[in-house]
């Protein structure tokens, strides 16, 4: 793995940070590259230097995110889920800007939509309905079930100003996860 430049990685951080502040603000739609070029005090092309144009700048953003979401799954894969999901909750806590912004957003509808997907991916080795209490079910319709219900506790949360800590959150959904499950 190549050393980023810590020029580089500080520029990109301002501009990240720059758009999600924006985006916290007003719509996507009305952001220009020289609104986020003025938020991060770099150029335009600095911006352009490292994204093709906003689209590839959110997209790149939201990927990010989705991938650091992928890393704790990975590193929490053998818990029980009220242990594994106390690092989604504290992540979810420390990156609140960002999803209080895509989950409120008009302009980023796909990072919902990205959201469930990864979920789907993460829980589908979960779903058994080959036995127990959910044998009568559709794999598919409790898969859905779950990442649907977990995207909206996801939302509930953030949107209402993290009511309760992440630890509570995470003991919470794990027994619901465990029931269902």
């Amino acid at each position: 793995m190549t050393k980023v430049d810590r020029r580089i990685a500080k520029s990109q951080e301002a501009i990240k940070k720059a758009v999600v502040e924006l985006m916290s603000e007003k719509s996507f739609d009305d952001i220009t590259i020289q609104d986020i070029s003025d938020r991060a005090n770099v150029s335009r092309g600095t911006i352009y230097l490292h994204y093709m144009d906003k689209f590839d700048l959110l997209d790149k953003l939201i990927e990010e995110h989705i991938d650091k979401m992928g890393e704790i799954c990975e590193s929490t894969s053998e818990m029980e889920y009220k242990d594994a999901n106390l690092p989604w909750f504290e992540y979810l806590k420390s990156h609140y800007l960002f999803f209080s912004t895509m989950l409120a957003s008009k302009g980023a509808p796909s990072f919902r939509r990205q959201f469930h997907e990864f979920l789907i991916e993460e829980f589908k080795d979960e779903v058994d309905t080959s036995q127990g209490k959910n044998h009568e079910l559709n794999e598919d319709v409790l898969l859905q079930f779950i990442v649907t219900s977990y995207v909206g506790i996801v939302e509930w949360w953030i949107t209402n100003g993290m009511l309760y800590p992440p630890k509570v959150m995470a003991e919470q959904v794990g027994i619901l996860l465990e029931r269902n499950l």
